[in-house]
């Protein structure tokens, strides 16, 4: 297994692939949970795991359960990606984990992690950072769309070419675009997100995901 220290619960594509914009020439991304024993936290020597990155033919980033699930909390758009990306394994962990979505995401924090991600990827994008305009304004107009699919119907879609924005998104990524079209298209995705976040009354539910972390730390005691 590629990445150490822990039971892996859930694995899932990410990326190109996972978006439906992969080339020949496209890397496989994958993320992971872990969980790692329960009576490692006891020991003196314990540190809170790090994310793990590992690189080869399948690029993989992996959080141990209790990491994930805190950024989980905190609406990170990478991590609530995790919970709807295509699944490459899942035990039974896995998938009670995949379940938890709707209870752990608040709208106003959804919004300030999203645009804050999004607007990292804008100043990539204008940058040209690594020679690579286009990559960083596919993720900067897709993390906005997908912001104001969660605020209105509480999921968004992975899969970004089979959206309304799947067009804009193709010509991108064939270099057929103005960044001024690019920063239009954010702008309005932006007000859009707003204007739902302002409307959204979405409530989490973090008993049930403490709950749920317990029962793990409790199957994974030894």
């Amino acid at each position: 297994m590629a990445v150490t220290g822990g039971h892996i619960i859930l694995k899932v594509r990410v990326g190109s692939h996972a978006h439906g914009l992969a080339g020949p020439d496209s890397d496989v991304d994958s993320r992971a949970v872990l969980v790692i024993p329960t009576t490692a936290l006891f020991r003196l020597d314990y540190r809170p795991a790090s994310p793990q990155w590992t690189k080869g033919d399948d690029d993989e980033a992996a959080w141990e359960i209790g990491r994930f699930l805190f950024l989980a909390t905190r609406c990170h758009p990478l991590i609530l990606e995790t919970f709807l990306a295509p699944v490459v394994m899942a035990d039974e962990w896995g998938q009670e984990l995949r379940s938890l979505l709707p209870i752990v995401w608040t709208p106003r924090l959804a919004f300030d992690s999203f645009v804050t991600y999004a607007a990292n990827q804008r100043k990539k994008f204008l940058d040209r950072k690594d020679n690579r305009p286009e990559k960083y304004a596919v993720a900067y107009l897709r993390v906005l769309y997908n912001l104001g699919e969660l605020l209105q119907t509480g999921t968004f879609t992975v899969r970004i070419v089979e959206t309304p924005l799947g067009e804009i998104i193709g010509r991108i990524k064939r270099g057929d675009y103005r960044p001024g079209e690019v920063i239009d298209v954010a702008e309005a995705l932006l007000q859009e997100a707003a204007d739902r976040r302002d409307r959204c009354r979405h409530q989490p539910d973090l008993p049930t995901v403490d709950e749920y972390l317990i029962r793990v730390r409790k199957a994974f005691l030894t």
